[in-house]
């Protein structure tokens, strides 16, 4: 006899995969317990037994306070932020990894991106273009690209990376989106990039994110203050 999927097993699917695919955060408050099952429509009981089941696996943390997702990506993050604080010497590196891993991940997603992942790219890129405009930082709407982009993957482990390394990497790029100039050349290699994808041309697309890459690496490594000259 087959059983029928209990519900509380159905919700801690459901939660795990927002999780895993980056549209959770670590360090993300959940809604209430009370808004949460009436926003998933189930019952109260039910939701708590899925969300024991997370807290378990060590994907949430539950206080007073509420229930958040938990740093579950630690033990990789730490070792990585010290490697990333000798940046005169790992910079050169990372855009390499990048090179190569959002690359083809822009080739990838090519072939498995939806509507709804070119909708949220578009609202990302019109959000940069009037922060653009206005002479404002766009380091959350550059930042969102990539996640957003890693997400149209539907492959968890980059989606994880991702996440990861731009958690690590917003003093830096943060400063490097001052330098003149390069804003609009985010934009433009943004553009490029969905242009691609649109067109279902994963070469393409791959070729795009590699310049972009490119243009941001050349900037950056001769960037006095972003390579570290300037607190030596």
């Amino acid at each position: 006899m087959i059983r029928p999927e209990k519900l509380g097993d159905a919700i801690a699917e459901h939660l795990e995969k927002l999780i895993l695919e980056g549209v959770l955060r670590p360090g993300e408050r959940l809604a209430s317990e009370r808004d949460l099952a009436l926003k998933l429509d189930v019952s109260r009981p039910s939701l708590r037994e899925a969300l024991e089941k997370l807290q378990n696996k060590g994907l949430i943390e539950t206080s007073k306070g509420g229930t958040v997702v938990a740093q579950f990506l630690a033990p990789l993050s730490r070792p990585l932020a010290e490697l990333f604080a000798d940046k005169p010497r790992v910079t050169s590196d990372y855009f390499e990894y990048r090179r190569i891993i959002e690359g083809q991940a822009a080739a990838l997603a090519a072939t498995r991106a939806t509507d709804e992942d070119f909708a949220d790219l578009q609202r990302i890129l019109d959000a940069q273009r009037r922060k653009l405009k206005k002479g404002q930082s766009a380091i959350v709407e550059d930042t969102a690209f990539h996640a957003a982009l890693a997400r149209s993957t539907r492959n968890r482990v980059v989606v994880s990376l991702m996440a990861t390394l731009n958690d690590l990497l917003v003093e830096s790029r943060t400063l490097s989106l001052k330098q003149k100039g390069r804003p609009a050349k985010s934009i433009e290699g943004h553009e490029a990039v969905v242009a691609a994808l649109r067109l279902r041309d994963a070469e393409g697309a791959a070729r795009a994110m590699s310049d972009h890459i490119d243009q941001i690496a050349d900037l950056q490594l001769h960037a006095p203050e972003l390579r570290g000259d300037a607190a030596k």
